[in-house]
């Protein structure tokens, strides 16, 4: 394969770098929305396949559109400014504000992986519908664009929401992950020997809550190396958890997805840090 890197050196790389999505599909997501671009990066490892285990009942897919609110429940603040979100001087590591963005009407996504799992196994993906939306991506300073190379730190979604909607997504997150505990998914995957059939695992689980704002809780997605499904053989050292926080502050939510291999501890200071900034933002205020 000449200077192609090896197959376990890509599924590594892969598996390290798993929540930033590619050029194409940034090229591809920006072609289907015109009013928003899509600023997180590179490639993601996704077996398609169906999950071995199911436990919670299906849900039905939020309306399209903006959510309905009568005149008298429209939120006195109404804009998100980038004042709302995590600032570079509250992590630990030197970094920059390299891409940012704002969105109407958004589905608020935890992550795509725990979207696949649910409607691999033909349930609604659970999403909830945003007002609006401001969205930045964290870098380290110096590097090069997270558009060619994974040097993101940390992605920051922050939300707009009709309260109720706000409070039912904390409400109902054991419920949402609850398909997704032992999710196996198979795939092919090409090597220098042919096409070679691999599994992996995902354990979703809701890990901590309550550390921050109104609502806050703390996603862990433990998954296992790919392995062949003929050998048995894993071609991998198993990755670090996936961490997310959600936070909650009034009629605001945000999603943080620090880059894999941080700590829950370390997640759940910069929850309480974007909670602090999320009063700016929220109705009511702080």
């Amino acid at each position: 394969m000449g200077d192609d890197p090896t197959l376990v050196e890509q599924i590594q790389r892969d598996l390290r770098d798993v929540r930033w999505l590619g050029p194409e599909e940034i090229r591809s997501r920006a072609r289907r929305r015109s009013q928003r671009k899509i600023v997180v990066a590179t490639v993601v490892l996704a077996f398609a396949g169906v999950s071995a285990v199911a436990v919670a009942a299906p849900r039905t897919s939020p309306p399209p559109g903006l959510p309905a609110a009568a005149p008298s429940a429209l939120p006195t603040r109404h804009e998100i400014t980038t004042d709302a979100l995590l600032q570079p001087a509250e992590l630990s590591q030197q970094v920059e504000v390299q891409l940012s963005d704002s969105g109407l009407g958004e589905p608020v996504q935890l992550d795509h992986q725990l979207d696949y799992c649910r409607t691999s196994q033909g349930r609604s993906d659970g999403r909830k519908m945003s007002i609006l939306s401001r969205s930045q991506t964290l870098v380290h300073k110096q590097s090069p664009s997270v558009a060619t190379q994974s040097k993101g730190v940390l992605t920051q979604d922050l939300f707009r929401m009709v309260p109720e909607a706000a409070t039912q997504l904390f409400a109902e997150l054991d419920e949402l992950v609850a398909p997704c505990a032992e999710w196996r998914s198979v795939g092919q995957v090409k090597t220098t020997e042919g096409i070679r059939t691999m599994e992996a695992v995902h354990r979703w689980a809701v890990v901590q809550r309550g550390f921050a704002g109104d609502d806050a809780a703390i996603l862990r997605d433990s998954l296992t190396a790919p392995r062949d499904v003929q050998t048995g053989q894993p071609l991998a050292d198993d990755p670090s958890p996936i961490l997310m926080a959600v936070v909650r502050v009034g009629d605001t939510v945000s999603v943080l997805r620090p880059r894999a291999g941080g700590t829950e501890a370390d997640l759940v200071q910069l929850a309480v840090a974007a909670a602090a900034r999320m009063c700016a933002a929220a109705n009511p205020p702080c």
